[in-house]
């Protein structure tokens, strides 16, 4: 599916026709919608599925003896917050990001026209007509933008042009090298989306935000709803809208399918020659067992590669590096470099993370039981992978205050603190993630470290964990369950 709707959604409004309407769609707010429920048991008849789910727009899921329906309702983001400030007041914005995040659903609710370039009638209506066809409307989406790059230009043009023309463009890759002739800066500004925080799934209320913690938040209190079952039960869930509402037999077939996607059409797509295939699998799920990690690609390689006489060359598995980065599979956390405040021994490779951490847990073979005791060493992986699900609510909620994130390591290790936030005033917010219930004076050492190093910098400092409860301790550090940030 694209999106929140995904094609029962496109078949209902015309999308096979290249160019869809949403008049009255610049909103963006929540609609209502049922949660998924079995509607009829039994033996499932053939006569008629495919009308109904066109007709009622539903989505219709398949399970034995069982016919699941979801009425798929829109889950505002927060994207959707920085949109409703920007947009458009900026009149050409990119919304990035993997496939499948929502780009399409995001930017369809607040535009006039939109164009699907992935499909050949928009690109040959677009060919006929050229800029004049997009400046005919108030605002129009581009969706799938790379597909036909020119459109890239167009826009940068417009915009000198001060054309009365809004554009969003959303894409799930870069073009290929040379596409696009010109980098859009000071026109077209480029925004990242990325699967769901634990926030905007309505999994979790969230309550502390990167916003508070920046004007210096004080007396916060709370209990957390969630538990360290329900935190396993969301880093498998998936944060992608089309997948993580899904029965558990499903939503492994369909992140399966989404891992079986990139290796066999995304990656050729983007103009790679893969000769062997099962060489990509084996570094992704690798780079998996990386999550969260700065361990060295050739590492990566090797645990790849082990018992395999035949290894690829570093230059193939870079190639993949930078393919699976162009088409935003790979999303790592970058090192923070703290130009106002030199420290020259810290560490400059970037910590591992997939785009989703439910699609990390499915090339490792690992579901919720698994990672809660019943696969033997799959303790460390669940430290992991909830640190890859902290990252993205962290993340999530940095665009509301158009914040960097890093990560922070000394070279000899001596210091390390997980999550950087560092603000446009250079204001710091340093975040430490423990798998654990309860916080001891040793869980933040080195975010007392880091307060001490750049001085009045430092916002705060906050320990995200799976316990109950959200206080602030004597030090000034705050201790905040995942459920209650963002």
């Amino acid at each position: 599916g694209r999106g929140h709707r995904g094609r029962a959604h496109e078949a209902v409004h015309g999308a096979g026709r290249g160019l869809s309407r949403a008049r009255g769609a610049h909103g963006g707010g929540p609609s209502p919608g049922p949660a998924l429920h079995p509607i009829r048991p039994g033996v499932l008849s053939a006569s008629k599925p495919a009308f109904c789910m066109v007709r009622t727009r539903r989505f219709v899921w398949f399970e034995p003896g069982v016919l699941y329906d979801r009425a798929v309702k829109y889950l505002r983001r927060r994207l959707d917050d920085y949109l409703d400030e920007v947009f458009p007041a900026l009149p050409a914005i990119a919304i990035d990001g993997a496939r499948g995040v929502g780009k399409t659903e995001t930017a369809r609710r607040r535009v006039a026209a939109v164009f699907r370039l992935d499909e050949a009638e928009s690109a040959r209506l677009l060919a006929a007509g050229g800029r004049g066809v997009l400046e005919s409307e108030p605002s129009v989406l581009l969706d799938e933008w790379q597909k036909y790059p020119v459109v890239w230009d167009w826009t940068r043009r417009m915009v000198d042009d001060h054309a009365p023309t809004a554009i969003l463009l959303t894409g799930s890759a870069t073009p290929r090298v040379g596409a696009a002739s010109h980098s859009g800066a000071g026109r077209i500004v480029s925004v990242l989306m990325r699967p769901m925080s634990l926030t905007e799934r309505g999994a979790a209320p969230g309550g502390l935000r990167l916003m508070d913690l920046f004007a210096g938040a004080s007396g916060y209190t709370a209990e957390s709803p969630l538990g360290l079952t329900d935190y396993v039960e969301e880093i498998t869930a998936s944060g992608l809208p089309g997948i993580r509402g899904l029965p558990p037999r499903l939503r492994r077939i369909q992140l399966d399918s989404y891992i079986t996607r990139i290796v066999d059409r995304d990656l050729e797509e983007q103009g790679a020659l893969l000769r062997r295939a099962q060489t990509l699998r084996n570094w992704m799920r690798a780079y998996a067992a990386a999550s969260s990690t700065t361990a060295s690609y050739t590492a990566i390689l090797n645990a790849a590669t082990a018992g395999v006489t035949d290894k690829p060359a570093r230059s193939t598995t870079e190639n993949y590096r930078d393919l699976l980065s162009q088409i935003r599979v790979l999303d790592p956390v970058p090192a923070w470099t703290a130009a106002l405040t030199p420290m020259p021994r810290l560490k400059v490779a970037p910590k591992h993370q997939l785009v989703d951490p439910a699609i990390a847990a499915r090339l490792l073979g690992l579901n919720a039981h698994g990672l809660l005791g019943g696969i033997p060493g799959a303790g460390e992986s669940l430290g992991q992978l909830f640190e890859s699900l902290a990252t993205l609510c962290v993340r999530a909620d940095a665009i509301s205050v158009d914040a960097a994130v890093g990560h922070l390591r000394t070279r000899n290790g001596d210091h390390e603190v997980d999550l950087v936030v560092e603000d446009p005033e250079a204001r710091v917010v340093g975040i430490e993630v423990k798998l654990a219930r309860e916080v001891e004076d040793r869980d933040v050492q080195h975010l007392c470290w880091l307060r001490d190093r750049i001085g009045e910098r430092f916002a705060a400092g906050v320990v995200l964990t799976t316990g109950p409860y959200a206080y602030q301790r004597p030090d000034g550090i705050w201790v905040v369950p995942l459920a209650l940030f963002g």
